[in-house]
């Protein structure tokens, strides 16, 4: 998932003989694999984690178009800008099943995304990193969207209904855009030596961005545990990173690029690669409003808003003209 600081409201994890009888029913439902739908009673917390969680993806698949729309006017082919263009339809699609699932939970889209523009709510770190070549397309695709989809896949499985049936439609369409990033990374690494130097250098950029997106080290990433007793995550942000890390450095050899971590070595005991230190400094920098373009990216955002006022104004009051026959028929 792109929603990478999402705090529960807890640090523990209550046990079911500590539960008042309506918050331990709940619990026992979620245990036994029933989803909790938009009128059903659910703890405060849960809520208000769940909002948080979905606002953060919704705004980060919104976010996410702008790196992929920097390279839309220089696309190689034609065929390339279809493609691009597509894709980049697809995250805005992406953004409106998850805000449209948050409402559900009793918010105003319009106030999730003033808080976004305000810079009250985050959204993923891997999106304010700029994209200075074509490969870099592929690197997203590749890359980004890959270490998504591992990250998201569980999330079909979420206990909340209206967001776990967001996202296999979301997971489908992500899956694309994976191999559409690969097939670039592996046109540009059998091409020329300077088209593989290109692919190369985007590979080295994207990496450790990509590893950080599956949120902080376990042991630094305290609400986790709350979150997965109530079934919204499935599996722990380490368990999330080795399996992303387990399944592209095969693709990364099938390519012919090197590797771009020294220390990334298969461990015989683990039956997993060990890998190198992620700069969690970088990481929460960037989180924080500190990297590359987080003031560009938001930027981008309020002037869309901005400049959209009108066709909001009209569509308000298309809406109205037409609610006395709408209450009518």
């Amino acid at each position: 998932m792109y929603a990478q600081m999402v705090e529960t409201g807890s640090t523990s994890v209550k046990k079911l003989e500590a539960m008042e009888p309506q918050e331990r029913a709940f619990q026992e439902r979620v245990d036994a694999g029933i989803k909790i739908e938009p009128r059903d009673w659910m703890p405060a917390a849960y809520r208000k984690t769940l909002v948080r969680q979905i606002s953060q993806h919704a705004h980060s698949e919104y976010v996410g178009m702008l790196p992929e729309a920097n390279w839309l006017t220089r696309a190689p082919t034609l065929k390339r800008k279809a493609i691009l263009m597509a894709k980049i339809q697809d995250e805005a699609g992406h953004g409106l099943y998850l805000y449209s699932a948050a409402e559900t939970l009793g918010v105003a889209r319009d106030d999730l995304y003033q808080d976004l523009l305000a810079g009250k709510a985050k959204y993923s770190s891997i999106f304010n990193y700029p994209t200075l070549s074509w490969a870099d397309i592929g690197a997203i695709g590749w890359l980004v969207d890959g270490s998504a989809i591992v990250n998201q896949i569980p999330l079909c499985r979420c206990s909340y209904g209206p967001y776990a049936r967001a996202m296999v439609r979301v997971c489908k369409e992500e899956s694309f855009h994976q191999r559409q990033g690969f097939e670039i990374m592996t046109t540009l690494a059998r091409g020329t030596p300077e088209q593989k130097a290109m692919a190369q250098d985007a590979l080295n950029r994207w990496w450790w961005p990509s590893l950080a997106m599956h949120g902080p080290a376990d042991d630094k990433s305290a609400n986790s545990a709350q979150s997965m007793a109530w079934k919204i995550k499935r599996h722990s942000n380490d368990e999330l990173r080795q399996r992303f890390i387990d399944q592209t450095v095969p693709q990364i050899e099938f390519l012919g690029l090197d590797l771009p971590d020294p220390d990334l070595k298969w461990n015989e005991a683990r039956g997993h690669y060990d890998f190198g230190q992620i700069d969690w400094v970088e990481f929460f920098n960037v989180v924080n409003g500190k990297g590359p373009c987080n003031a560009e990216r938001l930027a981008a955002r309020k002037k869309a808003w901005d400049e959209g006022a009108w066709v909001r104004e009209a569509l308000n009051a298309h809406a109205l003209k037409h609610a006395p026959q709408q209450a009518a028929a």
